[in-house]
């Protein structure tokens, strides 16, 4: 699809212009880069990054402490009935 924009303010212009300088990229892409960003649709450069650099601050359970914790937790999750009544 192509579509033609008149009109456009010279600010706008401007911020087209320095989102493609500061992409490395076309006119073009840098519109519907932008355009995706205003929609709040993610377009398919845009990648999920997950870092691990905090991880050895957060530490990690084992299966069996894992499991000893879904033991405690479960009494906890039953639903007295007589409370919802």
């Amino acid at each position: 699809m192509q579509l033609t924009i008149r009109g456009l303010p010279p600010e706008m212009e401007d911020a087209v212009r320095s989102e493609a300088r500061k992409e490395r990229t076309s006119l073009n892409k840098a519109v519907i880069g932008l355009l995706e960003k205003a929609l709040g649709k993610p377009g398919p450069r845009e990648q999920i990054t997950i870092s691990h650099d905090l991880d050895r601050f957060c530490g990690a359970w084992t299966d069996e402490e894992a499991s000893e914790l879904e033991n405690r937790f479960r009494d906890n999750r039953k639903i007295d009935m007589e409370l919802w009544d």
